[in-house]
């Protein structure tokens, strides 16, 4: 079975953070392992608290990872601060990680900031240059390019920008504020639309979350950048097209929606295949 590692941050409500790349990675077909950053308090409403990790806990979890199941692919979420951002860098670099989907979580799509602007430059200087993809919304797409987008072909403009400084794939997620959820894909100097259809769901807690994971999930199984992007936008749109309808704010998508089908496929699998193997 192929592996994925997700270092990101604990939702205690489930729907974010570790516990939704941990759903995701499991309904993509891969082994899930986990390096916590910090524990939240937090649930549909809000978040209340937060309980960063030390820089030193964290190097021993990723240790203790990539010393005896090592991972196909590493999903990095939320961190907060440059303490935690050099210890990832470290590490990885030090094990030569392989598939890295770094989630630049920076400013919400609200417009409000994060992190502060030292994790900001961290970030920047040692993460996002040995990331395989970028998956930033539109306001972390303007603050990695340095430009405004407003349009489709600002998106197309700042892709190549951030890919050309940190030598990665961008996937630019459009989103309510520019397109009907449509993303960009900018690779080796080429672009590629993946067209979405908006659904009319209010509970989208975690789903930046959730297609970062699932990208990362299908690079370890093998696939394409273009194939990995393709099949995560198809599995959050089941997920969100589920209509799981929990809390009393934005809740979160139902990840168990497909869990025996076509989504643990592994490239050159049929159906069949994953019934023969009976889940193993």
């Amino acid at each position: 079975m192929r592996t994925a590692l997700t270092i990101a941050g604990s939702d205690s409500s489930g729907g974010a953070g570790i516990q939704a790349d941990i759903k995701t990675m499991t309904a993509n077909g891969v082994f899930a392992m986990s390096a916590v950053t910090a524990l939240t308090a937090q649930n549909t409403t809000g978040v209340t608290g937060i309980m960063e990790v030390s820089p030193e806990f964290l190097r021993e979890q990723i240790d203790c990872i990539f010393t005896d199941i090592r991972p196909d692919a590493v999903k990095i979420g939320m961190v907060s601060s440059s303490g935690l951002i050099t210890a990832i860098a470290d590490k990885l670099e030090e094990y030569q990680a392989e598939n890295i989907v770094v989630d630049p979580v920076m400013v919400a799509t609200s417009g409000a900031k994060l992190i502060s602007d030292d994790a900001v430059a961290t970030l920047k200087a040692r993460l996002l240059p040995i990331a395989d993809v970028l998956t930033p919304n539109i306001p972390e797409t303007e603050v990695l390019s340095g430009m405004e987008v407003k349009t489709e072909e600002d998106m197309v403009k700042a892709a190549e920008e951030i890919s050309g400084r940190y030598h990665c794939a961008v996937l630019v997620k459009g989103g309510h504020q520019l397109n009907d959820a449509n993303d960009l894909l900018y690779q080796n100097g080429k672009c590629r639309w993946f067209y979405g259809k908006r659904i009319d769901n209010p509970n989208t807690h975690g789903t930046g979350c959730t297609l970062s994971s699932a990208i990362a999930s299908n690079l370890a199984k093998g696939f394409s950048m273009d194939e990995s992007v393709e099949r995560a936008k198809e599995y959050i749109s089941g997920a969100l097209g589920a209509m799981l309808d929990l809390g009393r704010g934005s809740g979160p998508m139902n990840h168990a929606f497909d869990i025996t089908g076509r989504f643990v496929l592994e490239a050159g699998e049929e159906q069949e295949d994953v019934e023969k193997k009976g889940g193993n």
